[in-house]
């Protein structure tokens, strides 16, 4: 078993899958949500998706790298720790929502597009709550290529 995020997530063998696997997983997070803020997500999701076609999975490829690096010592502490499930590990850590949150607040910071830092923006108010709804699932799909 690979004792690193970046020996599991990120080896060129499997990072296709990987981030195939991840883009799944956002899908099917929006597509959860519901009532007024789910409408808000998924509408804005979609205009994301429209604008650029393509755009999740190559985002998701292009953040990978970072989002490994800022998970890497939340992943070190649970191999340490001794646990053997990163699905029911990860949501315990009140550092992991930030930790994504960070990557992903800098690369919009970044863009060039100011449609995508509109909608970013937009969403951003949710995104703690949503990334720590995420997290179980998160922990699973990083289980799964773990072993």
């Amino acid at each position: 078993m690979a004792d690193t995020l970046k020996e599991i997530l990120l080896d060129s063998s499997r990072r296709s899958t990987v981030v195939a696997d991840l883009q799944t997983l956002i899908d099917e997070e929006v597509a959860a949500k519901s009532g007024v803020s789910g409408t808000v997500i998924k509408t804005g999701y979609a205009a994301v998706k429209k604008i650029k076609p393509g755009i999740i999975g190559a985002a998701v490829d292009s953040l990978l790298d970072d989002f490994v690096a800022a998970l890497e010592p939340i992943y070190a502490d649970f191999k340490a720790s001794g646990a053997s499930d990163f699905g029911s590990y990860l949501p315990t850590r009140s550092d992991a929502a930030d930790a994504l949150l960070s990557v992903t607040d800098a690369r919009a910071e970044k863009s060039d597009r100011e449609s995508i830092k509109k909608v970013y923006n937009k969403l951003r108010p949710k995104g703690k709550e949503n990334v720590e709804e995420a997290l179980p699932r998160l922990g699973k799909l990083i289980d799964k290529h773990a072993a």
